[in-house]
């Protein structure tokens, strides 16, 4: 099914993202550390304003944001006056910090209706969405489950999936009933296999964009598997208009994480591919290091090539053929390939500037 079409952004000058319809999945991330006094430091908000355009370059598109004070508000504020990339408040309980992030240029409001009091106070945060332009995100996980479908679950008469995905709904039938339309829906579980369900479910009733996400899915490698095979099974089967992959881990590898997702998925095209060995008794040339130099400046090129880094000669320019641009071992030599054919051979400490001049001619 296709979703409705959901707009991100705000009257002022925040950079839109349209979600749903036909429009390419979205990536985003969460900011990981607290932002609650960065409005009083310039030297703070430069650092994070270079960090926010770095995780652009590599392809996020959307960045949330926690906003658990009026401090943090104000510095959510300033941030989105200052970059392209939307900006979206996350908040919990206090209704009157999304206005106060509406203040500014944010290009959309995180919130749960059933954490934040009272249908007026939702109404509130509608109405101020409505008048500047900004839509919301409504928030459901397994522990903000309604008491009456928690009871239900207990008793095991439906699913914790399914109780997720009637949350939601109730949730966003307070949005209908104020006749506003501009959210998207989020229903996590930090189960791979509830995950699936629940957005199944709804797919299956409602047209909603959906934003897909494994919540605590843990460290880098559990959380990439957990998050892969739920993003794999869901998007392949045309559910999610936008991803986050969660990971005790930096804002850089998640995104990182979901572009090679989406990538694999088909939902994202374009870009630098990197194709690695990993590494084995036949080692000429250090793979791991080179790759972790270099990884974040291919990924952030706009160039649609194959990239090879690979350990020795069996794996070098034989197995890595077909990349445009590949650097492997060769005895106590390094080679530079191209689609299967050696163009240098040089010293292994000459190696980092022989790869750049090479990858710039391409």
């Amino acid at each position: 099914m296709i979703t409705k079409e959901v707009t991100l952004g705000h009257k002022g000058i925040t950079k839109k993202i349209v979600m749903g319809g036909n429009n390419p999945v979205t990536l985003q991330t969460m900011w990981k550390e607290s932002i609650v006094h960065l409005y009083k430091n310039n030297e703070q908000i430069e650092s994070t304003l270079k960090q926010i355009n770095d995780l652009q370059i590599l392809g996020c598109d959307i960045i949330r944001f926690a906003v658990p004070d009026v401090e943090s508000a104000k510095s959510l504020c300033v941030l989105a006056e200052r970059t392209s990339m939307p900006l979206v408040a996350d908040i919990h309980f206090d209704y009157t910090l999304a206005l106060e992030c509406l203040k500014g240029n944010v290009a959309a409001i995180r919130i749960n209706p059933g954490n934040i009091g009272s249908f007026e106070n939702t109404q509130k945060v509608v109405e101020a969405c409505r008048d500047n332009g900004v839509a919301i995100r409504i928030g459901i996980n397994t522990g903000s489950l309604p008491q009456d479908l928690l009871k239900l679950v207990l008793e095991g008469k439906i699913s914790r999936s399914q109780a997720l995905s009637e949350t939601a709904a109730r949730e966003a039938q307070i949005f209908e009933q104020l006749n506003f339309d501009q959210y998207v829906v989020s229903m996590k579980s930090s189960s791979v296999q509830e995950t699936i369900e629940c957005n199944k479910y709804y797919a299956e009733k409602y047209n909603n964009p959906l934003h897909l996400g494994v919540t605590e899915a843990g460290p880098l490698i559990g959380g990439v598997v957990k998050s892969t095979m739920a993003f794999s099974e869901l998007l392949n089967n045309n559910i999610g208009d936008t991803i986050r992959v969660s990971l005790s881990s930096s804002p850089e590898n998640e995104v990182i994480a979901g572009r090679e997702i989406l990538h694999e998925c088909g939902k994202r095209k374009g870009g630098v591919t990197i194709v690695s060995c990993p590494r084995c008794g036949r080692l000429g040339f250090d793979v791991h290091s080179f790759v972790d130099r270099w990884q974040k400046k291919l990924l952030s090129m706009k160039k649609d090539v194959t990239i090879a880094v690979m350990g020795c000669i069996v794996n070098g320019p034989g197995e890595g053929k077909h990349a445009d641009l590949g650097i492997a071992g060769s005895g106590s030599k390094v080679v530079i390939f191209k689609k299967g054919k050696i163009v240098r051979t040089i010293a292994p400490q000459d190696a980092d500037n022989a790869f750049r001049e090479e990858l710039e001619s391409l």
